[in-house]
């Protein structure tokens, strides 16, 4: 493994909770379509940025993108903007904590689908770290209500954790789509080929997504070229975090980028309490330190 994929991983989980906390504020202002649309819109340029300077500087080609590339690339875009709007309607239905904290069964999805299809095998010791963060996930999602099977079935079928969950796995299979896309990318380094893609999968998501919008709901693209002040901070850094993220899957199996990546949640308790002035619960601060055990086993596995 590339060892970029740790520090990628970590800022991973920075840049997207920061992004999301400030997609929570837009929702006051624009429709979760319109709160969707701006990662993609305004963090494409933001993106393309990125990747021109990272292979303008040394001079490196554009790497030639193959019908497998473009395809892999398709479905990475179309499966992460269902997540995004699964994950944006879950925080409407529970809260901005339990909607991100329900999206990370993402890292148990992700490990089982790519040890069946992708041959991708965990060390015992990485498995028990997705346990264990899973617990704290599901302790947060809890939130005040006594841990019983019965309660446990139940928290599992409200309208917050249907979304979360349906995000997980959205973003689980974008992952993989991925990791797939930066594969068929040759000539370039690890960081080249997750910049390259990230552009080619906004680009995507923002044809579909503007399409869709002015088709259907012109008053939402109003509403986000309003509100360009802040659209262009939730742009700037959704396009920061996705390139680690997608660094992070071309450097390492996805699963284990997605496991330390629930430091994310650490960060979501952060903002959550002092940007959105969430009251943060004894139970959330139980899981949140389940959680970051989870991470530390995962991280002794991989070291």
């Amino acid at each position: 493994m590339n060892p970029v994929w740790l520090p990628a991983s970590l800022l991973g989980g920075l840049f997207q909770a920061w992004r999301t906390a400030l997609q929570q504020r837009l929702r006051s202002e624009l429709s979760v379509s319109g709160a969707g649309l701006v990662r993609y819109l305004y963090g494409l340029p933001f993106a393309f940025a990125f990747a021109v300077l990272w292979l303008g500087i040394p001079g490196t080609p554009v790497p030639a993108a193959t019908t497998q590339f473009l395809g892999f690339s398709a479905a990475g875009a179309i499966t992460q903007m269902a997540g995004t709007i699964l994950l944006i309607m879950a925080f409407g239905h529970r809260g901005f904590v339990v909607g991100t904290a329900f999206s990370k069964t993402e890292a148990i999805q992700a490990a089982l689908v790519t040890a069946l299809f992708l041959d991708e095998h965990l060390p015992l010791l990485a498995w028990a770290g997705i346990v264990v963060g899973v617990a704290g996930v599901l302790i947060l999602a809890l939130a005040g209500q006594g841990i019983t099977a019965r309660q446990i079935g139940q928290a599992l079928r409200q309208p917050a954790a249907l979304c979360g969950l349906g995000a997980g796995s959205m973003f689980a299979c974008a992952a993989i789509a991925i990791k797939l896309a930066t594969a068929e990318l040759k000539g370039v380094d690890t960081i080249g080929s997750a910049l390259v893609t990230l552009v080619v999968v906004m680009a995507i998501q923002s044809v579909l997504h503007l399409a869709w919008i002015v088709a259907r709901d012109r008053e939402t693209l109003r509403g986000v070229w309003r509100s360009w002040r802040t659209s262009g901070q939730v742009g700037l850094l959704s396009a920061l975090g996705s390139a680690c993220w997608y660094t992070g899957f071309a450097a390492a199996p996805a699963a284990l980028v997605r496991i330390v990546g629930q430091v994310e949640v650490i960060f979501t308790i952060a903002f959550a309490h002092f940007y959105l002035r969430d009251t943060v619960r004894w139970h959330e601060v139980l899981g949140l330190l389940l959680v970051a055990a989870g991470v530390i086993l995962a991280l002794i596995a991989a070291a």
